[in-house]
């Protein structure tokens, strides 16, 4: 009976062996899953460090191109800002200085007022009127013609036109009446004077006798 005893116990410890043996291999299963799932979490972290980092560098090539646009960019306009600003005041201080001259010539051309001149004096006082307006015309043409220089096309000052004297043609136009009351007016200062040397012989006349 002893030796039919032994295979059994033989084949006992066989079947221990093998069931150590398969909770060996499942063991082994099981960490290679868990090492598995963490290089598979590992790799998905790499990944997102891999795109944020791709992000970061598009940023900042964003970045770099951004800025170096926009500093050429401000840079030229500052310089045409500039060069505007200075022609707006050099132009600013010429419609100055042309408001000024032509509002001294206004006041000039507006204080002349033939019924205040001597009659004596008429020659000299027309001389005097006809230089006024002269020296007003010349300046005026002078003013215009340097605001037109300056100017561009879109931004001309819209002066109007001025002859170079008296004429007819191209200037504000007279009725016959209106001419009449002119001459009337530019001939009383004659008038007066010959009624007054008339009155004085009359009057010499008549003491004489």
């Amino acid at each position: 009976m002893a030796e039919r005893i032994r295979p059994i116990e033989q084949m006992l410890e066989l079947n221990e062996d093998d069931s150590l043996g398969t909770e060996h291999l499942d063991s082994q299963v099981q960490k290679a899953q868990e090492q598995l799932l963490q290089l598979k979490r590992q790799q998905e972290q790499i990944e997102k460090q891999k795109r944020e980092l791709e992000e970061l560098s598009r940023r900042q090539e964003e970045l770099e191109h951004g800025r170096a646009e926009m500093t050429d960019k401000l840079t030229r306009s500052l310089v045409v800002l500039e060069r505007e600003a200075y022609d707006a005041q050099k132009k600013m201080e010429q419609l100055r200085a042309t408001r000024e001259s032509f509002g001294q010539h206004l006041e000039l051309l507006e204080a002349i007022d033939p019924r205040t001149w001597n009659p004596a004096d008429l020659s000299k006082e027309l001389s005097r009127a006809l230089s006024t307006v002269d020296d007003a015309r010349t300046e005026y043409s002078q003013q215009r013609s340097r605001l037109q220089a300056t100017a561009d096309e879109h931004e001309s000052v819209p002066l109007p036109e001025t002859s170079s004297g008296f004429e007819t043609s191209g200037g504000p136009t007279h009725s016959f009446a209106q001419w009449l009351q002119i001459g009337f007016a530019l001939s009383l200062p004659l008038i007066i004077c010959g009624v007054i040397a008339l009155l004085i012989f009359l009057y010499m006349n008549g003491a004489s006798r």
